[in-house]
């Protein structure tokens, strides 16, 4: 779309983080049904093996979740970047470190 500008994302096996600057004249939601529909019609042409496994061009979830950003944008923009590292570590904790020694 004309004018919308991704200043940092990431893509995770199962979500995308994306921090996007987008003009007033486009609604949040008219943004969000192009990038969902025009992204998943490219995924199905480019892996067209995708279309047997989902039936249908439905790809993405029906929602999504948007905030506005202000003095926190370079907070924000770590945290995207990071993600997957962050998110790595945290599965590689083990359960038997919550497990009480002393029982």
């Amino acid at each position: 779309m004309k004018d919308v500008e991704i200043i940092e994302a990431h893509a995770m096996p199962d979500h995308i983080h994306m921090l996007v600057r987008i003009p007033p004249k486009i609604s949040i939601s008219s943004f969000m049904g192009y990038l969902k529909g025009r992204s998943a019609t490219l995924i199905h042409e480019k892996h067209a093996n995708l279309k047997y496994k989902y039936g249908n061009k439905s790809f993405w979830s029906k929602g999504y979740y948007v905030s506005t950003v202000g003095l926190n944008q370079k907070t924000i923009e770590k945290y995207i970047r990071e993600q997957e590292a962050d998110d790595r570590v945290r599965d590689s904790i083990s359960k038997r470190e919550y497990v009480d020694p002393f029982k």
